[in-house]
């Protein structure tokens, strides 16, 4: 294909995007208000609880097989890079404008966080219906087209509340300490009370396992105590040792957000795989003759809910950047290099080097997935973390609106350059 029919088919899934975009903007205003922002919320509670899950589980049952991943195993690798170079060149940005405290990790999390979900789920299937398109017949394109998204979507959410999250609960956290207010962070106060009441140990006097003392023994939390062989000693000095690793331990998962981790979308993945992998249950669910096969069916009608009503969301959502307070100008053209050169050229490198030394297969749709990972806008999530921590949420939305208006422009011009260099 030429260069314009190229051009002409990545822009047809753009523009579709930005009809229903602007649709979703209209129904959230408030002269008009059928989405407004209590609607957005529940119908988005809807598509993060069912219809993701559904459409990540169904495509990925569809698709893989133990053949398949051996295929896709260069798609988490290919993520964690873009998390890694966006981080860096966040961090060159925030230095570089001199960022406020309290945006710093808002501004990292938006060049490292790419949206690997939601607009992979609206711009692969539009592309591959396209009539001449560059990766063979559209239902083959489809098919597998929509098991990388949904692995991609999967991943990206993995990296993005273990990531991302936490990067953005620091950055909250040192200003609440930075501000002298009395919420010096509930994660703090736990570690502080260690350091602060620990007696001071002397490690000449020896205690047998099963005689430590009582003012040594482990936190409240921990109060069991199960009756072992006395089979060695230990000193004070060891006992506090063990009482620490067992109380940064505690903390630690006390920290870390599982729930977050696996969100909705990573469980849908995590059954697609099981149903995928395991011959026995896809004998059963998937297949014409499948005698489970309404289970499969009902999923996937389930799924197809999935890509309009994310569209529409977004488009409500971009209405709150324009009531958004101000942003300095230079960090929202920092981010947007960041996103819409930088990582895009990255990843031009990362892709075809790999490719070049056997490690990304000579399939172009799965290669142009993976390029598009570079280049697409910032994770609409990541609006969600702020809420969470009341920290640069005005702020986010100016960024959204500004990030997501230009990915019109950005992603068809990287999907043209990209299909070009894949085919």
């Amino acid at each position: 294909m030429g260069i314009l029919e190229l051009f002409i088919t990545a822009s047809i899934p753009v523009l579709k995007t930005l009809l229903i975009t602007a649709l979703g903007s209209y129904l959230a205003l408030e002269s008009v208000d059928i989405l407004g922002e209590d609607a957005r919320k529940h119908l988005n509670t809807v598509v993060f609880y069912v219809f993701n899950p559904a459409l990540v589980s169904t495509n990925l049952a569809k698709t893989i097989t133990s053949e398949s991943m051996l295929k896709l195993w260069f798609m988490p690798i290919n993520i964690l890079i873009t998390f890694i170079i966006g981080s860096l060149l966040g961090w060159i940005l925030v230095v570089i404008t001199r960022a406020p405290p309290h945006l710093r990790g808002l501004v990292v999390g938006c060049c490292a966080a790419g949206n690997l979900g939601n607009i992979l789920l609206i711009m692969i299937p539009a592309i591959c219906k396209e009539k001449g398109g560059p990766f063979g017949a559209p239902d083959v394109c489809h098919k597998f087209g929509m098991a990388y998204v949904s692995l991609s979507m999967a991943i990206g959410a993995i990296y993005l509340w273990s990531y991302v999250y936490n990067i953005v609960r620091l950055s909250s956290r040192r200003i609440t300490i930075e501000s002298g207010g009395k919420d010096i962070s509930r994660e703090s106060s736990t570690s502080d009370l260690g350091s602060c009441t620990e007696p001071l140990l002397s490690s000449t006097k020896e205690y047998s396992i099963c005689e430590v003392p009582k003012e040594y023994s482990i936190t409240e939390d921990h109060e069991e105590q199960h009756s072992v062989p006395c089979a060695r000693t230990v000193t004070k000095s060891e006992v506090a040792i063990a009482d620490k690793i067992k109380q940064k331990l505690a903390q630690l998962f006390k920290k870390i957000n599982l729930k977050a981790i696996f969100a909705p979308s990573t469980t849908g993945a995590i059954v697609g795989f099981t149903v995928g992998l395991i011959p026995e249950i896809r004998k059963l669910l998937i297949g014409e003759v499948a005698p489970l096969r309404v289970i499969q069916d009902s999923a996937s009608l389930l799924g197809d809910g999935a890509i309009p009503a994310l569209t529409l969301i977004v488009g409500g959502n971009l209405l709150r950047g324009l009531h958004g307070s101000g942003i300095s100008k230079s960090l929202i053209f920092g981010i947007v290099v960041v996103r819409y050169i930088a990582l895009p050229l990255t990843g031009v490198l990362v892709i075809r080097g790999a490719h070049q030394i056997g490690l990304v297969h000579s399939d172009p749709l799965y290669q142009f997935i993976l390029l598009l990972q570079y280049a697409v806008p910032p994770a609409m999530n990541i609006g969600v973390i702020t809420q969470l921590f009341g920290t640069g949420e005005s702020e986010c939305s100016v960024i959204m609106l500004w990030t997501y208006s230009l990915a019109s422009v950005s992603l068809t011009v990287w999907s043209t350059f990209f299909m070009w260099l894949v085919s």
